[in-house]
């Protein structure tokens, strides 16, 4: 089996414009993701990108790096035009967030092992909620398994809902899982996705594995007990930084 690991990477943000370039104690962010990818067993790491500048960085410290659309509206559709770009074939693909460079080499490797069954059509990694905070901040979806662990439903709210127990301690109660943003696509699996159009769960939630589901396709779902952090803000980044 052979994966391919491809790190979207745009440099217009709402929030935080230029963010792969952002300098992490003398690194960019981009390169601090890529070097923890390529500490994987991956048999490759690429950057997909949309911006000269972010390509120009990208060749400059030695990765391979492909110019995509600027009209993607998911890292899903980038990832899928950067294998095509790439003219070189692979089983699978996982799409690694680019601005996670905390990524942890374990990670990658653990969606790969998902595809070590062949019925595997896509992946991705959950980890178990711990805090009250956790379960209810709308910007941390949660996701409900299946017995077989494969994804029955993606939320933005706490699901399900723990009848007459208090808010609290609901993560007592019950085991909730939180969704880490790292997907793995079988690349037969990845093409027919980018066809499909936004679907009603997908724009209720705002959440673009929704429309995989809906469409009736297969999520499986491995377990890490490590936490990732994402920068999507400056404050984000000036905590990050702290973390040094």
């Amino acid at each position: 089996m052979k994966v391919l690991g491809i790190i979207p990477a745009r440099y217009a943000s709402t929030r935080f414009p230029g963010k792969p370039l952002t300098l992490i104690n003398g690194k960019s962010m981009i390169q601090r993701v890529y070097e923890q990818a390529k500490k994987s067993r991956l048999a490759d790491v690429i950057v997909a990108t949309d911006d000269n500048r972010i390509l120009e960085h990208v060749t400059g410290f030695g990765s391979k790096a492909v110019m995509t659309s600027n009209h993607h509206q998911s890292g899903t559709d980038r990832c899928f035009e950067a294998y095509q770009l790439n003219n070189s074939a692979f089983d699978v693909i996982i799409n690694i967030q680019g601005d996670e460079p905390f990524i942890k080499p374990e990670q990658i490797d653990l969606i790969a092992a998902c595809f070590e069954n062949p019925a595997t059509q896509l992946a991705t990694l959950i980890k178990k909620v711990t805090s009250a905070e956790e379960l209810f901040n709308v910007n941390s979806p949660k996701v409900v398994i299946s017995q077989q662990k494969e994804a029955l439903y993606f939320s933005r709210q706490p699901i399900p809902y723990c009848r007459n127990i208090p808010n609290d301690i609901w993560h007592k109660q019950h085991t909730y899982y939180k969704h880490i943003g790292i997907y793995g696509y079988r690349v037969d699996i990845l093409e027919m996705i980018t066809k499909l159009p936004p679907s009603a769960l997908e724009l209720a939630e705002s959440l673009e594995q929704l429309r995989w589901l809906e469409n009736g396709f297969r999520i499986t779902t491995a377990l890490t007990k490590f936490e990732t952090i994402g920068i999507d803000t400056p404050e984000d980044l000036l905590k990050v930084q702290q973390l040094f």
